[in-house]
This record gives structure tokens, C-alpha cells and sequence, in this order.
């Protein structure tokens, strides 16, 4: 394990997260839907320039593995090496196939498991995550919470604004909600704005603007850096000949090739505005004249054949074209390759052209870099990132891309004033070097984390927090111990004071937990009374939720999981039918719980209750305790299932835990292959499994019992062992109970 406190001079393990698209280390493929463009162009730049840099060590870029065989066999590559401190890890999110990242929600906590067990492997958490895009700042926020690491963001673009734009350009709010699920990723992007410790944006307008958009936006979490280009590929013509085969693949559908090139590259979708764009050059006789039109948008083999929203989007282009008898004016190379982009920039630039980057919304704009490295000036959206690029580099206009009329006019003007032409050209060539560089980005971004990652070592000293710098234990630990509190860990004051010296003596590689009836406040509240540790992991109101650490951070994936099935209020509704049955008070009532009293001699049996739940196609478990409680859960819900549930998303063996309990509440998880203690002062209804394989029956009672079942079990090392023979009576505090502070038995 690394030293727990990270130096200012200790080479960073950052871990970037970007979920969606194709990501690959060379020839990545631009343009190949609406999910494959410049955030994967970012993401790979970022992940080099940072292994670059002196003060990094490692940087891991953590992506989906696509097992399909429509796309490269690359993606499905589990580890591919970038540089020698750089490597792209990709790991099964969901179904193997590729998948739009609209549709990839339901499937994300999948890939926060599998980046745990990435890390275990790993022996080492990283210093910081970054997250790309909201699905990935789900995944990143998640792991952020749960290992205790701060999380950087960088949105890409964000939902408020687009779905903003799309409504003001008249589409349906009904049809816009079906395709994007704006829903779902507006609410990840309100709960990132606070919990990200920094977020990194291109332009103060993203800041101000865009973000503005958010409830409860701090100022002081932002911070403008703005990224790089390659300038190594991005160069102006003249500095290397173009190739005839990219000249060829746009020549081909031009009458004129020699007039000046209107060069747009985008993918094909809505927000890019290219039915606006061939409106504009298709109301506007004077620019047709001028200029040809080259719409490289992204890369088909068979419209037919691509997802339905890029179809749309291309088979309106063709019939716009046909419509406004654009052709001999207008190319559509059908594809190209990454390589072939640079080409195309200094192919329009050669010809005097324009640029244009007609989205309704553009947070940030990287295309319009590219182009200012090559000497060719630019039209770009009076919105976003371009105003910055432009105020930066002086190469170029801004306009309002929803009016189609303004974009040729603009386009039309930009072209017709060769003098302004050449002084764009010549400053987008100096100033994008100037402003724009990796190098430089980095500098400033590896600053940013450091002076983080110092607040947050501040930060925990003045909480007097003594964990790894403030990382969770759990990624690294070797053994799991979870316990039953009333009956078991409680209820001799001796013997839990010498488990609490045990905990102590073997902190660091054995994770602490509790599995309990009693709400998460109750189980609080009667550790800290009783002076025991806050467990790193809390398994409360009878295994239906799980939480982490002093922050009692709740465990989304658990939640999600055990949501199966669970109709909470349809429950609520066909129990009112049921005889003997009163809703305890609501605070014994949870999401995933609800609590009853019972008047046994009107309630109906157990079965019965089943039938009727069945009949209205309703599930749930029902827990009936000391003849005057009942409880529901959702089927999947018990400390049983909750321990093998972290067994298998901490990627910790299940021989690896040794748990403890008193009852029947117990049973579930003391079979199996645990490591189980069953201590002297358990109930009757334990007896039975005397005998049975891995399940120690203590002589000692309560503490003083767990701590003998270690002895036996050979795990870690226990403290004061002399004490774990001895007997007392249970303390004062352990004889009264309410219902939650007893197990109860799962019928």
C-alpha cells in the first residue's frame, strides 16, 4: 500500500473515466455516430499529455469493452497501452454489444463494480478521478464517494442548454425526453455541480452560462482550462503537399473544385445544424457562386443501415440538397480516416475557404482550434465555447445559427474580404499557439489537482478523519469482519472493549462492518454511545440498505439492485386489505422497508398474506418478529444477500469474511462459505446448525464469543485473546429493546 499521505512531490495515478463511443489509441474514428467525436479526442490527448508530464506516474483511461461484430475488434481489448505511464483499461458495462450512450444508464453501476475490481488488482487508488461527460461523472461520482478520492468533471456539454436549444428550434419536448433521456442526465449533472470537488471547463461562458443553469452552483469549484490541439498534425498548407486521394474524395462531387471550400465536419446529429447550414447555401444564390459546399459528417457505408437519428439526419441532408438542386455545389464524401481531417483543413484553407461550425450549442468547440492551426478562418455559434476561441484567436465570426439567413450572409461576407481573410488566417496560425497548447493545459490542470489534493489533507486533519489521506480502506483490505450489533458485538461491556482493541490492532487491511435490524440513525447512534468505531461498512433495517464510513456514504448499486420488483406503494395500498396490521411510526418506515404492528390474533398467516400479494402480482418478503412485528422487503433484500453483494462488488472472496450472530435473523449469513461465529448467548432457533461445515459455535457470549470464533478461525490477530473466555451478564443498556434494536426472523 502506498504512504498515507500524498507529498506535493509524489507522481500523481489520475484516473480519467469516459464511458460512451469508441475510444481506441490510434486511428480513433471520428464521426462514426453521434457518440464518437472531439470528447474522445479530448480524453486520448488529455491521457498523453498527462503522461508527459513530470509530476504524473500513471494515468489510466477507463472506458466500456464492446464486444461487437460490427465494430473493430480494438474495443475489445481489456488493456491497451498508450505510452509507457499511460494505458486505456475497458471494462463490460452492460450488454457486449455497442450501445448509444442514451441507453447506457440502467447499465453504469456495472462498470463501477468492475473499475473496484480493477483497483483491487491495482493495489493502489488513484489520487484523483476525472469524469467526462455526465455518465461517466455517475461512474466517477459513485466511486469518488465510496473510496473517499475527490472527483474532477469535465461536462463536455451539458443537458440544460441543449435541451434549451432543441425546444427553441421547435422540436417536441415529449420526442426530445424519448431520445436523449434528458431526465435522467440533467439530475446527474445538478448532483455532480455538488459533489465534485473541481470542474473543469473550456470558457468562462460554460461557467457563467451553461453551468449557471444549475441550482446551487460554487464559483469557486470551477476552473477554466482550456484544452490543446496537436499542433504536430494541425499545420498550415505548404508545409506538407495535400494528398491526392482526400482531394479526390471530395472533388469527385464537385462541377468547380477550384472555388473556395465552405468545409464543415461534424457528426450527424440534430444539434449540428446541418439542415440549417444547406438551408442557408441553399437560399443564398450569391454565396452557391462564390463557394462550394463540403459537409464531411462523420462516415457511412449504407444509410439504411445506421442508427435511426443519424439516418434521419442524412437522409434529410440528401433531400435538402435535391430539393434546393445543390448538386455539383455540395460534397459528401462518404468516409474518412482520422488522418484525413488535417488534410481537409489545409485543402479549404489552400482554397481561400471558410470553416463553419453551424451547431445550435457549442460548449467549447475543438474543430475551431484545428482550424486556426491551419491557417483557415472560421464561423462559429454565438454561444459557448467559440466566444472565448475567437476573443483568443481572432480568426473568424461569430453568428446566431438559428437564423439560417444570418449564417449565409455571415458566410458570404467572410469570403468576399480577402484582406480580413488573410489577417484571420495568419492569427489563428500564432494565437492558437499562443493559447491553446496540451502542454500548457496540463501545467495548469496538474497545479489545480495538487493545491486539491493539499485542501483535502487540510481538511481531514482539522475533522481529525485518520484514514489514507482520506481513501476508504475497503479497494485494499484482505478480510472482512461483520457483525450483528444487540446480542452479539453489544451486551457485555468487557467484551467489546477488547473487540474494539482487536479492530484497532488490525486496521488497515480488515474491513469493519455491522449487519443489523436497526435503522441506520439507531445502529449510529448506539455504536457511538457504546464508544466503537464507526464500521466502514453499515448493513441496516435488516440488510435493505447498505452505507460506508463516518459519512455513512449510501451504496446507489445496492439500491438499484434490490429495486426488483419493489412496488412500495402498490405494497402500501394492497396491505391496507389486511386485518391486524398498523403502520409503525415513520421513522421505522424506509424506501426499501415498511414496518408494521401486528395484532396476531386478527392478523392472517403468513401464507395467506403471500396469496393475496400474489394475486395482485406484487412481491415482497416478509419478516414476522416476536409475534407483534412485521416487516416487507423487496425479495433480494436481507444481510445475507448484502454480504455477498459486497463480496462481489469489492471483489473481496466470500471465505474472506468472518461474520457473527445471535439469531434466526442471522442464518442466512452465517451459511455458505463465510467464516461464522456463533456466539454463546444465541437463541434456540440456531441449535440446529451445530455441526454444520465452516460455522463455529462460541462457548463465550456476545463480544467475548466473536473474539473466540477468531481464535478459531486464525483471523488477523487478536487482542487480548485471555479475555475471550470469560462471561458476564449482558449490560444494563442491551435489556431493553425496541423493534428494531432485535433480530428478527425472516419467514
Amino acid at each position: 500500500m502506498r504512504a498515507t499521505h500524498q507529498q506535493k512531490n509524489d507522481p500523481l495515478y489520475v484516473l480519467l473515466i469516459s464511458v460512451h463511443g469508441l475510444i481506441r489509441g490510434e486511428e480513433l474514428e471520428l464521426g462514426v455516430d453521434a457518440d464518437t467525436g472531439g470528447q474522445c479526442t479530448y480524453v486520448l490527448d488529455l491521457a498523453k499529455a498527462l503522461a508527459d508530464h513530470p509530476q504524473v506516474g500513471k494515468v489510466d483511461l477507463l472506458t466500456r469493452l464492446i464486444e461487437d461484430p460490427d465494430v473493430s475488434a480494438d474495443y475489445a481489448q481489456p488493456e491497451e497501452k498508450i505510452s509507457d505511464k499511460a494505458r486505456i483499461i475497458r471494462v463490460p458495462c452492460g450488454p457486449k454489444r455497442y450501445l448509444r450512450k442514451e441507453v447506457l444508464w440502467p447499465h453504469l453501476d456495472q462498470m463501477v463494480d468492475r473499475c473496484l475490481h480493477y483497483l483491487r488488482q491495482q493495489g493502489r487508488l488513484p489520487d484523483v478521478i476525472h469524469s467526462h461527460y455526465a455518465d461517466a461523472g455517475y461512474v466517477g461520482r459513485q466511486l469518488s464517494m465510496l473510496l473517499g478520492i475527490p472527483q474532477v468533471h469535465t461536462g463536455h456539454s451539458l443537458g440544460k442548454p441543449k435541451l434549451e436549444r432543441l425546444l427553441s428550434s421547435g422540436r417536441k419536448a415529449e420526442k426530445i425526453e424519448k431520445q436523449f433521456n434528458f431526465e435522467r442526465r440533467i439530475a446527474e449533472e445538478e448532483a455532480l455541480v455538488q459533489h465534485a470537488s473541481l470542474i473543469v471547463t473550456s470558457t468562462r461562458q460554460e461557467v457563467e452560462l451553461q453551468y449557471g443553469m444549475y441550482n446551487r452552483t460554487d464559483p469557486k469549484h470551477f476552473r477554466v482550462i482550456p484544452p490543446g490541439t496537436d499542433t504536430s498534425r494541425f499545420l498550415p498548407p505548404g508545409r506538407r503537399p495535400i494528398s491526392s486521394t482526400v482531394e479526390q474524395s471530395i472533388n469527385r462531387f464537385l462541377d468547380n473544385p477550384k472555388k473556395p471550400m465552405i468545409l464543415c465536419i461534424c457528426r450527424p446529429e440534430l444539434r449540428k445544424n446541418i439542415k440549417g447550414l444547406v438551408t442557408a447555401y441553399g437560399n443564398n444564390p450569391a454565396l452557391q457562386r462564390r463557394a462550394n459546399l463540403v459537409l464531411v459528417a462523420g462516415s457511412r457505408e449504407n444509410i439504411r443501415e445506421l442508427e435511426k437519428s443519424q439516418a434521419t439526419v442524412l437522409t434529410d441532408l440528401l433531400l435538402d440538397i435535391d430539393a434546393y438542386d445543390l448538386w455539383g455545389k455540395v460534397s459528401i464524401p462518404k468516409t474518412h480516416a482520422q488522418e484525413d481531417v488535417p488534410e481537409m483543413y489545409r485543402m479549404a484553407a489552400k482554397s481561400r475557404g471558410i470553416f463553419i461550425n453551424a451547431a445550435f450549442t457549442e460548449p467549447f468547440g475543438l474543430t475551431l482550434l484545428e482550424a486556426a492551426a491551419c491557417g483557415l478562418p472560421v464561423i462559429a455559434p454565438d454561444d459557448g465555447g467559440p466566444r472565448d476561441i475567437l476573443a483568443n484567436c481572432h480568426h473568424g465570426l461569430l453568428v446566431d445559427t438559428l437564423d439560417s439567413n444570418a449564417i449565409g450572409d455571415t458566410l458570404l461576407s467572410a469570403l468576399t474580404d480577402r484582406s480580413r481573410w488573410r489577417k484571420w488566417s495568419k492569427s489563428g496560425v500564432l494565437n492558437v499557439k499562443r493559447h491553446y497548447t496540451w502542454a500548457g493545459h496540463v501545467d495548469k490542470y496538474v497545479k489545480e489537482v495538487f493545491n486539491l489534493l493539499h485542501k483535502q489533507r487540510k481538511n481531514l486533519r482539522r475533522k481529525q478523519i485518520a484514514t489514507h489521506n482520506g481513501k476508504s480502506q475497503i479497494p485494499l483490505a484482505q478480510h472482512a469482519f461483520i457483525t450483528d450489533i444487540d446480542n452479539t458485538l453489544l451486551g457485555n461491556r468487557e467484551g467489546h472493549e477488547a473487540l474494539v482493541d482487536w479492530l484497532r490492532n488490525n486496521s488497515g487491511y480488515n474491513i469493519f462492518g455491522i449487519a443489523t435490524g436497526r435503522p441506520l440513525e439507531s445502529a449510529v447512534d448506539i455504536l457511538r454511545k457504546n464508544r466503537i468505531p464507526i464500521p466502514d461498512v453499515l448493513i441496516t433495517s435488516v440488510g435493505s440498505e447498505i452505507h460506508y464510513g463516518v459519512r455513512c456514504i449510501p451504496d446507489v448499486g445496492w439500491s438499484n439492485h434490490i429495486r426488483h420488483l419493489w412496488r412500495r406503494e402498490y405494497l402500501l395500498e394492497a396491505m391496507k386489505e389486511i386485518p391486524g396490521l398498523k403502520l409503525q411510526a415513520a421513522e421505522n418506515q424506509r424506501e426499501f422497508k415498511i414496518s408494521y404492528i401486528v395484532d396476531p390474533k386478527k392478523m392472517p398467516a403468513l401464507d395467506e398474506i403471500h396469496a393475496l400479494l400474489r394475486k395482485e402480482h406484487l412481491h415482497a418478503q416478509l419478516i414476522y418478529s416476536h409475534g407483534e412485528f412485521l416487516d416487507l422487503l423487496p425479495i433480494r433484500a436481507s444481510k445475507g444477500h448484502a454480504i455477498r453483494y459486497l463480496s462481489y462488488k469489492w471483489g473481496l472472496p466470500l471465505a474472506n469474511f468472518l461474520v457473527s450472530g445471535d439469531s434466526g435473523n442471522d442464518i442466512e449469513m452465517l451459511m455458505g462459505d463465510t467464516m461464522a461465529v456463533v456466539v454463546g448467548n444465541h437463541s434456540e432457533e440456531l441449535t440446529y446448525l451445530k455441526g454444520t461445515n465452516r460455522i463455529y459455535f462460541a462457548e463465550a457470549s456476545y463480544a467475548h464469543g466473536i473474539l473466540e470464533g477468531m481464535q478459531h478461525y486464525k483471523f488477523g490477530a487478536p487482542a487480548n485473546a485471555g479475555k475471550a473466555t470469560g462471561e458476564t451478564q449482558p449490560s444494563r443498556a442491551s435489556k431493553k429493546k425496541t423493534h428494531h434494536d432485535v433480530d428478527e426472523k425472516v419467514i
